[in-house]
């Protein structure tokens, strides 16, 4: 499996040294969300006004989906609902939006992502923090159109959202081995859509089964690649939760490739059509 990586590695590593050369690759990093996320660009307009622009308008509309959402601040519309002191009906547009998005990953992962069911102790609270971050992430890279022939990578907490510009080289991705953080176990070329991965290396056993509300412990990551980066969380998260059935339950996610690790050093990839 990882007999060419040295290569893949060296590789990439020569390209962004010479695209720095070039001018023509730029990143910029924030702290939001409570977490750091990355703006890379490739292109000829790397550092022209335009992404300056896009990237600021990204970063503030981070900022103010995570004062929304956030279930750290006491001030948040979810903060809010979960107290009982705001509706669903009486929330922002797109706090009604993310609770249907919400409602649709239950139901498309036979409820092993549910957002009413992910707090321990409190059964029935909604919680939309398994997909709004991606969600957010997707939403904000429409500032970019503005420069379409950069390549765009945002980074946040592990999930990637990926589009290609007139650039004709692909994105490589790396996936970090969950049992030493140092290492990475493969690489993916990708040119567009979105690569997420769930699992245990970072934040521990965070991963709820909703079936039987315990933490689950049998895959140690699962990183899904497919056309949505939203939905490649959640197929991640999902696939955390199903436990060691995840193997036979990714081959459903048409149009999706990935790889699991499992807690007994099982490796499992898969590439479906879509």
């Amino acid at each position: 499996m990882t007999t060419d990586l040295p290569d893949a590695i060296a590789d990439a590593v020569a390209t962004l040294r010479a695209e720095a050369a070039a001018g023509t690759r730029r990143v910029w990093v924030e702290q939001i969300m409570g977490m750091p996320i990355s703006v890379h660009v490739r292109g000829e307009e790397a550092r022209g006004h335009a992404a300056e622009q896009a990237v600021a308008r990204v970063f503030a509309d981070l900022r103010a989906a995570d004062a929304m959402f956030s279930t750290y601040r006491e001030d948040s519309q979810i903060s809010r609902i979960q107290r009982g002191e705001l509706t669903i009906a009486d929330s922002d547009p797109a706090v009604r939006e993310v609770h249907r998005l919400c409602e649709s990953a239950r139901l498309r992962t036979d409820g092993y992502v549910d957002a009413w069911n992910s707090i321990p102790g409190r059964p029935g609270v909604f919680d939309p923090t398994v997909l709004v971050k991606t969600w957010a992430v997707a939403r904000v890279a429409r500032h970019f159109s503005a420069v379409p022939s950069l390549a765009l990578a945002i980074g946040a907490g592990g999930d990637i959202l990926l589009t290609p510009g007139d650039e004709p080289e692909p994105w490589t991705i790396g996936i970090q081995d969950p049992t030493d953080r140092a290492r990475t176990i493969a690489t993916f070329p990708i040119r567009e859509g979105g690569t997420a991965t769930s699992g245990l290396a970072a934040r521990g056993a965070h991963i709820v089964d909703p079936h039987i509300g315990e933490a689950a412990v049998e895959v140690l990551s699962a990183t899904v690649i497919g056309p949505s980066l939203m939905w490649a969380d959640v197929w991640a998260t999902a696939a955390v939760a199903r436990g060691r059935s995840a193997i036979e339950w990714v081959s459903t996610l048409f149009g999706t490739s990935g790889l699991l690790v499992l807690a007994d050093g099982t490796v499992h990839r898969w590439q479906n059509e879509v």
